[in-house]
């Protein structure tokens, strides 16, 4: 699907299109090829370690005082996040291409370790660019990158930086496949990265069925460029009973101007190749977005989540960092495990909506990494903003 409605589109220069339509080409007969669906599943389960479990979290739920809250523990996964679904599907993708240089961009660095990765284990050459401002941040995955044979190329900047480097770089080296990790960019990557992440959801609505015998109330996931939250919304966007959630960075707060909110400033741009809502200043040029959250530090939002806001049919909203980290501390605390402060924002949100469904009800809440990443930063936050 090249357009969402109004949003999406392929808004690249002439060389930078026969790349991609090369690319569209390539993946809209691989996914009717069963060989190359068996094969992608066959890592998944085998590799990977999927189905990831549903985990009902019972302190948690007690603590809300409302609705089951289910966590989807995408941070099971090898790497540890959900990352990794798309990275092994997109990469299955290149081979079948004869592409023999893989290039991504990371923010948190979890794409960036899930591609460095499926790189090492097809012995495919990697280069990784991700922000200055991330590398400072999230150290411990530069140097899991590095370690899987990657080359990590600095980026003035953060997100968006890495992502124009590799977007020009794609343009200019036909042997190259970018390997995107979100459903951002222009056409065909926002629906190549929502098949491959629809496993989550695939997996959440047999599961719920499973252990409630009904379906849940409600999903929550946090929405960067918007890949795990798209991945589980997707096997749900037509049960028009469900309430559907997608929780943005309100960093310091919106009021402030700090903060990764694409979706509130209600302004809609052109960035990355595709049309949808983005951080726009009053000459419209694209404003720095601010979160404590690497993953989340992004000025605007997949095209599908765009046109899901535009319709109504997702609500979304947004989370504070001090919101996200006493989250991220009470799961740690009530359910021994440890999120990632992407996660953290979708499960604080979770909070906050519990009371407003039955106890016999259930909400869904990806939690989509964990947050061995974040530590630093969280002990750092915690020492300067915390009594």
């Amino acid at each position: 699907m090249k357009n969402y409605g109004k949003f999406g589109g392929q808004y690249v220069p002439k060389e930078l299109k026969i790349r991609l339509d090369e690319i569209a080409n390539a993946f809209n007969e691989a996914k009717k090829d069963k060989n190359f669906v068996n094969e992608y599943l066959n890592y998944l389960n085998q590799y990977v370690g999927r189905p990831t479990p549903l985990y009902y979290a019972k302190r948690l739920t007690e603590y809300a005082k409302g609705a089951k809250i289910y966590l989807k523990r995408e941070d099971l996964n090898h790497t540890g996040a959900h990352k990794i679904n798309n990275a092994l599907g997109q990469i299955l993708l290149a081979k079948r291409m004869g592409k023999k240089h893989i290039i991504a961009e990371t923010g948190a660095g979890q794409h960036g370790v899930a591609t460095a990765t499926v790189c090492a284990l097809f012995n495919i050459k990697c280069t990784i660019f991700m922000g200055d401002v991330d590398i400072k941040r999230q150290n411990v995955n530069v140097e899991k990158m590095k370690l899987l044979g990657a080359t990590v190329k600095s980026v003035d900047g953060t997100l968006k930086e890495a992502v124009d480097e590799a977007f020009s770089y794609l343009q200019e080296n036909p042997d190259a496949f970018y390997l995107i990790g979100s459903a951002v960019g222009p056409y065909p990557y926002p629906e190549i990265v929502k098949y491959f992440q629809s496993v989550i959801g695939k997996e959440a609505r047999k599961q719920i069925l499973k252990l409630e015998k009904k379906l849940p109330k409600a999903l929550v996931a946090c929405v960067g460029g918007g890949s795990n939250s798209i991945g589980l919304f997707s096997n749900f966007i037509k049960d028009k009973d469900i309430d559907i959630y997608g929780v943005e960075a309100a960093g310091l707060g919106i009021e402030t101007g700090y903060h990764a909110s694409a979706i509130s400033t209600n302004k809609i741009g052109i960035m990355h190749g595709m049309k949808t809502y983005l951080m726009l200043d009053e000459k419209d040029n694209i404003k720095e977005a601010y979160s404590i959250s690497a993953g989340l530090d992004y000025p605007g939002v997949g095209p599908e989540h765009a046109f899901l806001n535009f319709n109504g049919r997702v609500k979304y909203s947004s989370i504070t960092d001090k919101e996200a980290v006493e989250a991220f501390k009470l799961v740690t605390n009530m359910e021994g495990i440890i999120p990632a402060l992407e996660s953290s924002h979708a499960i604080a949100y979770a909070l906050k909506i519990a009371r407003n469904y039955s106890k016999e009800d259930s909400i869904i809440v990806n939690l989509s990494g964990r947050g061995d990443k974040d530590l630093e930063n969280i002990f750092d936050y915690i020492k300067n903003n915390m009594d």
